[in-house]
Parts: C-alpha cells; sequence; structure tokens
C-alpha cells in the first residue's frame, strides 16, 4: 500500500541527505511521539510548525485539529532491508496510527530530483497528454519524455516559477524556475516515461496511455479480490489494504461533491446562525412563479426555504398552472405557515408576467429570485444578510451555484463566480442564481420584460447594474440549479429562445449605453462575443521593442500590413541596442516602403520599461499598442476591436489572446496571486476550448493582461507615469495594470483577438543565474508594492479555486501560502 496519512500533511527526505526524513502535519495536541520501523523504535524529534499568520489558530482549532508540527527522523543503516515505517501518537493512554508508509515507498521518496504532479491530463484518444507540476534537486534538474525504446519524445516544457516549492525545501537553493508544463501530442504505444534528470541522480514517472478504467470498475475489482483476502488475512488487514488501494487514486482530480461537502455549513454552525441576532434585520421577499411545478420538485424547494436559518422572510408564489393541483398541494402542506404566499392566477402570463405578479405581493425591502424546481443551502439568506449588516449600502447580491442531478442528490458542475465583473456579465449570465435584489432598484430599472422571455432574468440584471455598482459577491454555493428535462439547464429546446432573448437583452443594454454593439452567439451556451462600433476612427501608435531579430521583427510587421482592417495606425520601433548591419538596413527599407513606420532609437541598456516609457514620448497616437516584436496577427479586426472596447470611459487598457505557434494558448488573462505572485490561467489548452466556466472565449474583466499585446489609453498611461521602470524584464504589464485600475479604471480581456507569440525568442528564457537573480528580486519588490491585494485576493478569481496554477482546480485544504523570506538565502535583506 501506499503511505497511510492520517495527521501529516506533506513528507519528504532531506535534500543530499539520504537518511533524513521530514513529515509535516497537525499533532494532537499534548500527544507524545513514537516512532517505529518494523516495530523497533527510532529516535525522531517533534517540533513546532511555522508560526505563519495564516497559520494562526483559536484554542478550540488547536484542540481539534492539532498543532502544526515537524518530525525530523534519521533512519538507521540498512533501513533499506525493513518493510515499514510508522508513527503513532500516544493520548489518554491509547496508540494512534498518525503516519504510515511502506519502506518500498520510501525508497521511491529517496530518489532525486524529487517531483510532483500538481495536474496530469491524458487523453489516450488523440494521445495529447498536459502535465504540470514541479522538480527539485540540489542542481538544475533537466526534463524529457521518452518512449518504450527509449526515444526522446518532442514535447513542449515550460518552466515557471513555484515560491510554494521553494518554501518547502528551506535547505538549498531551489531555481527560479522548479516549476514546469509540459505537453505532447500524437503519441501513440501503451505508455511514456518522464525522466527528471539532475547531478545526483534521476527518477522516472510512467505515464499510460491506455483508456483509464473507471472508479467504479476498480471498486468492483478490489471487492472480489478483497474476499478472498479478508477469509485468509482478517478484517485488520483486509481494511488496510482496501484503503490503501482505494488511496492509490488520491491524485485524481478532486471530486466536486467531497470537496462541496467538506464546506457546505454543518449542522453546528447552522445552529450557530439561527440564534445569532442581527442588527440589521431586513425582511426578505423570495419571488418564485410556479407553471404546472413537479410535486417533489417544488416540495423540496420550498422545504430548503422554511429551513432557513434567517426566519425574516416571505415566500410569494404566484402561480400560473393549467389546472389547481399545484395550489392545493402547497395549501394542503404549507396553509398554516403565515410566511408562505400564494396567489392563483387567472392567466398564464409566461416567466416574465408571473414573476412580476410574485413581485407585487412582495412586501420586503428585497427581493430574492429562484426558479420552482431549484433548492437553496439552509443558510442562504444568513449569508446575504450578514453581507448587508457589514454593508447596507449594497443594492444586489448574488453567490455561487451547482447542478444537480433531477433527484436532487448528486450536485457536479459547480460556478465559482468572480466578484463583479460587468464585462463577463455582458458576455453571459454569469450571476444566474441565488441572487437578491433591492426592491426599489427593481422598480427603478423596471421589472421583468415578456419580449425577453428566456432570458429576462438577463436582461434584469443588465437594467440592474446600469443604476448601480454597489453589487457584492458571496463565494459560497448556496444553490443548487436542478438539471431536469425542463430546464434551461438539461433541456436543448428550452435553450433556443433563451438564446435570443439573450441576444436582444444585450443589444438593448449597449444601445441604452450609448455604444453601438455587432452581438453574435458564440455556440457555447449561453456565450456571447459582441463588438462595439468604434467612434471616429482615434489614431493608434503601435509600439514595437526591438534589438536585432530581423525575421522575427519581418513577421510581426508584414502580419500588420497585410491583415489589419483598421488604417489609422502609426507603428513606432523603439530600437535598442542592435549590432547588426542588417537591422538598420531593414529599417530603412521599411521606412521606405510605410509612410506611418518610425524609428526612435534607446540608448540604454535592456530595461523593458523604460524602452516602451521612451517610445511613448514619441507616440502620437490616443491610444498605445504596446506589442512584442515576437507577435503575429491572426484576427484581421484586432485594432478595431479592442479600440472598441477601449473608447469606454471606464476603461483603460485592453488585453488580447495568444497562441504559441502550435496553436495551444499562451495567454489569455493573468491572475494575481498564482504561485504567491502571478500567473497566465488556463494556458496550454487548444483554441477550440471555452475553458472554465468559459473565460478562454468570454470577454471578461481581468487584473492584468501580458504587455506583448495591450491597448491602453495614452491619457491613462501618461496619468499614472506610464510603466514603473524599476521593474526591468519581469512583472512590469501586471504592475501597470494593477495601477490603471487602482486609478478606477478597467481591465478588458478580449478572446476574440488573436496573436500567435513566439515567447521569449528576442530576450531568451530566464535561465542564467543573473536572470534568475533578477527575476527573484523584481517578485519580491512586486509582493511589497502589492502585498495588500495578494492579501485580498484577486476579485476577478474566485477563492475557492486553487493558486497552485492556472487551472481553476478546486482549492486543496492544504494550500497555504509561502512565507516568503524562506524563497531567498538573503530574504530578510529582500523584505527590507
Amino acid at each position: 500500500m501506499l503511505a497511510q496519512v492520517l495527521g501529516a500533511e506533506r513528507e519528504r527526505f532531506l535534500l543530499g541527505e539520504k537518511n533524513t526524513y521530514i513529515i509535516e502535519g497537525n499533532w494532537p495536541a499534548g500527544a507524545k511521539m513514537e516512532v517505529r520501523l518494523d516495530g523497533h523504535q527510532i529516535s525522531a524529534k517533534l517540533v513546532s510548525g511555522e508560526k505563519e499568520e495564516e497559520l494562526s489558530r483559536s484554542e478550540e482549532a488547536v484542540r481539534l485539529l492539532g498543532e502544526k508540527k515537524k518530525i525530523t527522523m534519521e533512519l538507521p543503516e540498512g533501513w533499506e532491508k525493513a518493510h515499514k515505517l510508522a508513527v503513532y501518537a500516544m493520548e489518554n493512554g491509547q496508540k494512534n496510527v498518525w503516519f504510515r508508509i511502506p519502506v518500498r515507498e520510501l525508497k521511491r521518496k529517496q530518489k532525486t530530483p524529487q517531483f510532483y504532479l500538481d495536474q496530469e491530463v491524458i487523453d489516450a484518444k488523440t494521445g495529447r497528454i498536459h502535465l504540470s507540476g514541479w522538480t527539485v534537486s540540489r542542481g538544475p534538474v533537466k526534463i524529457a519524455l521518452f518512449d518504450r525504446e527509449k526515444k526522446k519524445i518532442p514535447c513542449r516544457i515550460s518552466r515557471s516559477a513555484r515560491p510554494d516549492v521553494a518554501g518547502m525545501y528551506e535547505e538549498c537553493e531551489v531555481a527560479a524556475d522548479c516549476g514546469f508544463t509540459l505537453d505532447a501530442s500524437d503519441l501513440s504505444g501503451d505508455a511514456v516515461y518522464l525522466v527528471f534528470a539532475g547531478k545526483d541522480g534521476k527518477n522516472v514517472y510512467p505515464i499510460s496511455l491506455k483508456t483509464p478504467v473507471i472508479l467504479k470498475n476498480k471498486v468492483e475489482k478490489y471487492a472480489r479480490k478483497g474476499l478472498s483476502y479478508w477469509r485468509t488475512h482478517g478484517t485488520e488487514a483486509f481494511v488496510s489494504k482496501t484503503a490503501g488501494k482505494l488511496r492509490s487514486l488520491k491524485d485524481r482530480p478532486m471530486e466536486y461533491e467531497k470537496w462541496f461537502r467538506l464546506h457546505a455549513a454543518d449542522k453546528k454552525e447552522l445552529e450557530r446562525e439561527r440564534k445569532e441576532v442581527f442588527v440589521y434585520q431586513p425582511l426578505i421577499s423570495i419571488v418564485v412563479p410556479l407553471y404546472n411545478t413537479p410535486e417533489p420538485f417544488l416540495q423540496a424547494l420550498i422545504d430548503s426555504i422554511t429551513a432557513q436559518t434567517y426566519g425574516n422572510f416571505e415566500l410569494c408564489l404566484a402561480d400560473g398552472s393549467t389546472d389547481g393541483k399545484t395550489a392545493a398541494f402547497v395549501e394542503r402542506r404549507y396553509g398554516s405557515d403565515p410566511r408562505i404566499r400564494l396567489k392563483r392566477l387567472e392567466v398564464n402570463g409566461g416567466i416574465s408576467e408571473n414573476t412580476n405578479a410574485a413581485i407585487r405581493m412582495a412586501t420586503g425591502e428585497f427581493l430574492m429570485f429562484s426558479d420552482h424546481d431549484d433548492f437553496l443551502e439552509p443558510n442562504a439568506l444568513y449569508e446575504m444578510v450578514k453581507a448587508l449588516n457589514e454593508d447596507r449600502s449594497l443594492d444586489l447580491i448574488y453567490t455561487d451555484e451547482d447542478l444537480c442531478d433531477e433527484k436532487g442528490e448528486h450536485y457536479f458542475s459547480p460556478r465559482m463566480k468572480p466578484d463583479f465583473n460587468p464585462d463577463f456579465l455582458r458576455s453571459i449570465n454569469y450571476i444566474c442564481h441565488l441572487v437578491m435584489v433591492r426592491r426599489s432598484l427593481a422598480e427603478e430599472a423596471g421589472l421583468l420584460r415578456k419580449e425577453c422571455d428566456g432570458a429576462q432574468d438577463y436582461d434584469f440584471l443588465l437594467r440592474c447594474i446600469e443604476k448601480t455598482d454597489r453589487i457584492h459577491h458571496i463565494p459560497k454555493v448556496l444553490y443548487h440549479w436542478r438539471a431536469s428535462e425542463t430546464s434551461t439547464a438539461g433541456n436543448q429546446d428550452s435553450k433556443n429562445y433563451a438564446i435570443e432573448a439573450g441576444k436582444k437583452a444585450l443589444t438593448e443594454h449597449y444601445a441604452r449605453l450609448g455604444y453601438e454593439a455587432e452581438v453574435e452567439y458564440t455556440g457555447i451556451f449561453i456565450l456571447y462575443k459582441m463588438r462595439l462600433k468604434v467612434k471616429g476612427e482615434p489614431l493608434v501608435t503601435i509600439l514595437i521593442p526591438n534589438k536585432d531579430q530581423v525575421e522575427t521583427l519581418d513577421t510581426c510587421l508584414k502580419s500588420i500590413y497585410e491583415k489589419t482592417d483598421y488604417l489609422n495606425f502609426e507603428i513606432v520601433i523603439v530600437e535598442n541596442n542592435s549590432e547588426k548591419a542588417e537591422t538598420f538596413a531593414y529599417y530603412e527599407k521599411m521606412k521606405m516602403e510605410h509612410e506611418n513606420l518610425h524609428v526612435v532609437y534607446y540608448q540604454g541598456g535592456f530595461n523593458y520599461s523604460a524602452i516602451n516609457n521612451f517610445g511613448a514620448r514619441h507616440a502620437k497616437g490616443e491610444y498605445l499598442l504596446l506589442l512584442n516584436n515576437d507577435t503575429e496577427v491572426i484576427s484581421p479586426f484586432w485594432i478595431r476591436e479592442m479600440v472598441g472596447f477601449c473608447q469606454r470611459g471606464d476603461t483603460g487598457a485592453v488585453g488580447a489572446k495568444l497562441y504559441y505557434p502550435d496553436g495551444l494558448v499562451q495567454h489569455c488573462g493573468v491572475v494575481v496571486g498564482i504561485a504567491n505572485f502571478a500567473g497566465h490561467v488556463q494556458n496550454f489548452h487548444t483554441s477550440q476550448d471555452a475553458g472554465y466556466f468559459g473565460r478562454l472565449k468570454a470577454v471578461q474583466d481581468i487584473s492584468a493582461v501580458t504587455a506583448a499585446c495591450m491597448l491602453v489609453k495614452k491619457s491613462v498611461f501618461d496619468a499614472i507615469g506610464g510603466f514603473d521602470e524599476s521593474f526591468v524584464v519581469s512583472l512590469n504589464d501586471v504592475d501597470l495594470c494593477l495601477r490603471i485600475r487602482e486609478a478606477g479604471k478597467l481591465i478588458v480581456q478580449d478572446p476574440n483577438v488573436e496573436l500567435y507569440h513566439y515567447e521569449s525568442k528576442s530576450r531568451g528564457y530566464e535561465n542564467t543565474p543573473e536572470k534568475k537573480e533578477r527575476f527573484k528580486e523584481e517578485i519580491l519588490r512586486f509582493r511589497r508594492r502589492w502585498k495588500t491585494f495578494l492579501d485580498q485576493g484577486d476579485p476577478y478569481y474566485s477563492p475557492n479555486l486553487s493558486l497552485m496554477n492556472g487551472e481553476c482546480e478546486l482549492r486543496r485544504e492544504k494550500e497555504v501560502p509561502v512565507e516568503w523570506k524562506k524563497l531567498f538565502s538573503h530574504g530578510e535583506e529582500a523584505e527590507k
């Protein structure tokens, strides 16, 4: 069996010390420790873990969860011949297993380099794999992929910083690029081998390309074998054996249902909420239109409302059913509850009119909307009112949601939403459920419109955000959307009319804002793309820094001149110390051919920020289009579309979607906080992938975009002082975007604007000691400047999603921010 981890969080060998083994985790408060190797006791030290601010706990938490401890042990000579290592916690006369691992597994972990895969995506049918993780050794680690015949397989490997890993390995200088992603396609055979090679040896990880056996089949297989094992070895051995086999699947992606039940309020918390008395206790009117609702669905909804831990509500039911069965059921089962009000409608007016009838019944200060066949978590109203007690000015509050099966027994497809994101809402109704609106706002915006039936809630929300920005997001799954055959969550026919209604709502929304918009349906339910008509034809200055690389620059310029459908632009090439005569000859040739191309000469050493600031001073355009020389335009409308968004008064900059030459996504927005500084989100996907919640296809607001292709208002760029020149190479664009956001302007990420990016052709990768050291210093500077932002979290990225990478996976319980002074041997000095 593999390691049996009961209280441990992570365990490893000390790099460079083949017999020193370390285990970290929650140790039972006050318990004594005993470590045994095949029953023989060995010595070990139990010390307190790091007292990081993020790990501070109440006395109750310490009692229940234990204390952070680190166990360090020296394994005796010849330990490799043993069979099992176990750590016991002894308390109250009892001896409990805290950690246990077979020695064969220990020997595997002892190999160097050490590695871990955060993500492993294998498509056996197409022969494509995507891996991400980290690897460390006492020196550089080479990564390669081999087939069974030990032939090297071509693959794309990208290295990245992993400061969280650096925090684990205090005993060595971990390279800035210990993180990696690997992509390979068109693989054949039944297996390939991932090899990590360092100066102290190598580690091989086999990857099966066979179609995986589903978990159910594995469990059945283990059960059949286990019966025979139990008869021979007894109950205790059977339980241990079976648990070990199942635990071998632990690296599969976390199942959402398990995650949800872990994070949902438990009975103790719900009881505490029922006893809490808020200072501000607004009446909430829950409005629900009914239409021939199946009794089990309606009962589940009403029961979930009457079970709420906040009790000051009224349920307003407007029944447009074709017969009296629905109303009779409500009266029979809930007639004695004065909070439940029912009105039989003379005529079924459709979803909008029926909902409006329910709204007119309401007397509460706030309206909460629910479908008739869904249900709420018991603390949904409590969380809403809690938010209002923290800020009474809020006009609109929404939560996360998921889907459930028709029986309401299984949950899936969670929508972990960002904080208020107006452009994302204009691409897709991401707010959807659960939403609560101040009644006075609903009256000001106007109630639901029959002509938008199918997308009536979308139309309503768009009109609401035209009237207020006091909008709050609760990042908790508090609503379960039933995917039944009659709902838009589960029925294609019910989606078609909703698509057209959504296009109408969005087009009219932009018209009310004063913009002419072309709205198209993407084919992804219900996701729209739009193009705002440019007012006038403002001049755009394209700034391209360059040093030699004539062939690369020529590809870039040709794509601009041959593909761009927007004519009013100029190109300013910022020459930075080129050494080849052919480069300057090329400049002269291009200036002769294009009157709108200019070359300015920056005399200093390479400093990306200073070079672009210098170029901006020579720009005549109303907009600056920052562009790397190693890019190639794909979309003819790229400038026109970016200007369309950037011309809005609330917008400061617009970013694009960039691809590697093989068509995989290189950039579609930056999440601040990934790896404890910033990282691209959902890269290495194909151009067809919609991404998590459609974010690879949806226009959206975001905290930062790459300056490899970024359009920015020159007035905004000048107002904030341009790039900070202390960021010589890295994070200068993220810093620029955050300062634009700090100035009150939006950063828009537009995935419809597409370019190729031949990344790092000019500068090369961060693979020398000098570059790595500079990169570390810039990370520290960035973290110092944006500490508050990092502590609060990126508002456009859900706190329920992992920051270990940009894959939008569910956040794991063991993700703890690293203490950054451990990253460098001179960390404390650097922080000063």
